[in-house]
C-alpha cells in the first residue's frame, strides 16, 4: 500500500520543520565563505584511463587496488592519499578484470584486454597473478583471450578461479567463454562456451 496524502504531508512538513530548527531552510541561500575551509583532494592517478576495477582489503580500510583500461594496475595503502602502480613491468597495460582472493587478499588475479569492445580497444594477453600484493607477477595462461571481463575467485580456495573471456572482438576464436582453474591459474578448463 502506498501511504495516504496525509501522511506524505506530515512527513514533508516534518523534514521542513527539522531543517528550520537547526537553522537551515530549504530555500536558504549559502554563500560561498561557508565553504571556503573546504579543499578539493585528487585521491587517485588522473592518466589511468577509465577503471574497471577496483578491489579493497576486508579489515583493512588503508588498501585498495584499481585496475584500468590502459594504465594497468595501481595501490594505495593509506586510504587513497598515495597510489603506486604495481604493474609496469608487464608487457600489457590494458586491464579488463581484477579480483582479490577474500581468503587471502595478498593473491591478485588480473585479467588484461579492455572489457568493452570498441573499434580501437587495446588487447591483452590473458590472466596474471600475485601472490605478494602486486609486488611480483606471473603469467597465468589464456593468452589467446584477448579481452577479459570478469574475474571470480572462490571465496574459501585462492586456487579456484573463473574468468569470463571475450575473445578477439571479431571472427572464431576458441578461447572465448568461461574458464574454470583449480590449480591457481597453471591450468584452465572451457567449461562455457559459445562463439
Amino acid at each position: 500500500m502506498f501511504p495516504g496524502r496525509n501522511h506524505v504531508l506530515h512527513v514533508v512538513a516534518g523534514t521542513l520543520l527539522g531543517l528550520c530548527a537547526i537553522g537551515l531552510s530549504p530555500a536558504q541561500e549559502t554563500s560561498s565563505s561557508e565553504f571556503s575551509e573546504m579543499k578539493w583532494r585528487m585521491i587517485g592517478p588522473f592518466r589511468a584511463g577509465k577503471v574497471n576495477a577496483v578491489a579493497g582489503v576486508p579489515g583493512n580500510p588503508a588498501v585498495y587496488y584499481f585496475a584500468a583500461d590502459g594504465g594497468g594496475v595501481w595501490k594505495t595503502t593509506d586510504g587513497g592519499t598515495v597510489w603506486k602502480p604495481i604493474f609496469d613491468k608487464e608487457p600489457v597495460a590494458s586491464i579488463g578484470a581484477m579480483a582479490l582472493a577474500p581468503s587471502s587478499p595478498n593473491i591478485i588475479y588480473v585479467g588484461t584486454g579492455v572489457n568493452t569492445i570498441f573499434a580501437d580497444s587495446s588487447y591483452g594477453d590473458g590472466v596474471y597473478k600475485s601472490l605478494d600484493g602486486g609486488e611480483n607477477w606471473q603469467h597465468a595462461g589464456l593468452e589467446d583471450t584477448r579481452h577479459i571481463g570478469r574475474i571470480l575467485v572462490d571465496p574459501h580456495n585462492p586456487d579456484i578461479v573463473l574468468v569470463a573471456a571475450m575473445g578477439h572482438s571479431s571472427g572464431p576464436n576458441e578461447e572465448r567463454g568461461v574458464f574454470r582453474s583449480a590449480d591457481g591459474g597453471r591450468t584452465w578448463k572451457k567449461v562455457l562456451y559459445k562463439d
